[in-house]
This record gives structure tokens, sequence and C-alpha cells, in this order.
């Protein structure tokens, strides 16, 4: 199933090259600064009845308008970027369905199991996800942090998805090694998350047609969504109609 996102860098909609994402913003790459606001999209997504899409916090100065977004689709987007035992609930009760979590759960390097627990203990699982967003290391992925710049000591592996799948509702991918390229998805990544996951996973990275979308359902039989951001016509992207994705949606059973 296709899954729409909402990119906010400050306080904009943006799409930008994982890789080139860094506390120095002459290094950031951005595909395509939106005129529309979050609330725009989230509207767009609501009446389309795109449920479990994200809208991602990349860096400070986004609070208000991720909380636009959510005002616009209550209980129809997860919220991501920032997230902590601090915020979780107040962004739960501004309209989200989810909390995504990634940096706040790791220290160090290493994934801080106490930590892990007191934010399932705050929210419950069924309102959390987990976000693995990892980069390539020789031939396994890690999962990476701090504005996808930091390497942990966390493979991504059927035991580690088997055993976090306990803990949260769904797992949420960027291959930030190719996101925001448009030049194909990372088809070993999607394979492995789809072999390996007991619960739904969302995947993010390098989609650039409609049948990438049709792959990713194909070879997972569903239990993979697909996040299309930079190729999509609603930003700036030539490579996926908007349109298209949603009449997919449409067509394919719900999973």
């Amino acid at each position: 199933m296709f899954r729409p996102c909402i990119d906010l860098h400050e306080g904009k909609v943006k799409q930008i090259v994982g890789g080139t994402f860094s506390d120095d913003p002459t290094k950031v790459r951005t595909n395509f600064v939106a005129e529309r606001s979050s609330a725009w999209y989230a509207e767009l997504y609501k009446n389309d009845k795109l449920e479990g899409g994200h809208v991602i916090m990349l860096g400070p100065g986004n609070d208000i308008a991720a909380r636009q977004a959510l005002a616009a689709f209550p209980g129809g987007l997860q919220i991501g970027g920032g997230i902590n035992i601090d915020n979780a609930r107040g962004y739960l009760d501004a309209g989200a369905s989810r909390v995504i979590v990634t940096s706040w759960v790791f220290r160090n390097g290493y994934l801080d199991e106490e930590r892990l627990a007191q934010l399932v203990a705050a929210v419950g699982p069924r309102q959390l996800v987990l976000d693995l967003s990892c980069r390539r290391r020789g031939d396994d992925y890690y999962v990476v942090t701090d504005r996808w710049q930091k390497f942990t000591t966390l493979r991504v592996t059927k035991e580690t998805l088997e055993r976090l799948a306990a803990c949260c509702d769904e797992f949420l991918v960027h291959a930030v090694d190719v996101e925001g390229l448009c030049q194909g998805i990372d088809h070993r990544l999607v394979e492995q998350l789809s072999q390996s996951s007991p619960i739904p996973v969302t995947y993010a990275g390098g989609a650039r047609s409609l049948a990438d979308l049709e792959e990713v359902t194909r070879v997972s039989r569903g239990r993979v969504h697909l996040t299309i951001g930079s190729a999509l016509d609603i930003f700036g992207g030539n490579g996926v109609r908007y349109a298209d994705a949603v009449a997919f949606n449409r067509r394919e059973p719900a999973g």
C-alpha cells in the first residue's frame, strides 16, 4: 500500500536527500520546497482516506506546522522527529495516531532498553512506531540516528525485528542511502524486511515509479507499505502521479 508523508524542515514541507541531512545547512540537498502548508497536505490525505502516513520533523522549528497537520487529519497521521518521553503523549493528544521514535531510545550508539520500556509504558505499544531507518555498512544494515548521520550498533536483522515487534505496532524504515534520490528502491532491504518482520513495515527511500509500489506490494505480499516522496507530482516530481498512487490503494485489499 502507498503511505503518504509530510516531511518538515524549518517549518516548511520539503523533500530532502536523506544522506545529506546534517547540522550544516550548506550541506543539505533539497529536492522540493512546498508553497502549500502542512495542513493542506494533511487535508488532501484525509479526503483521499490515506491513513497511516507520517509527519517527520527534520530538526527544530517544525512543531507548529506538525500540529497543524495533525489537527487537519486527527487520528490519520503518525508523527516522528524528536519524540521522547516528555512530548509523546502531547502529540497523541494533538491528534497523532502513533508516535515514531528513534534517537531518544538510543544512547552512545546502543539501544537503551530502559528508555524503550519507559516509552512503551507511557503510550502503549499500539501507539508506538519504532523508526529503524538504516544505512548499509558492508553487507549489513545498521540503524542510524541523529539526522541519520550516526551509526548505532543495532543491525536490522530477523532477530532484531522479532525482538522489538513486541514493543510497537509498526516499523518505519528509511533506506537513507537512497532516500530522496529517485533512483529506485533498495530491493535487498525490502526483501529482508518482508521476510523478517512479524509486524507491518513502512519503507521509504528511492521510489521513482508506480512499478516500485507494485513491486514492494508483490514481494512483501502486502506486508511492507511504501512511502513515495520526491517522485510524486505533488512534491514536484514527475515519476508518480499522486492520483495513481491513491487509485492503487483503492484497488488493493486493506492489509
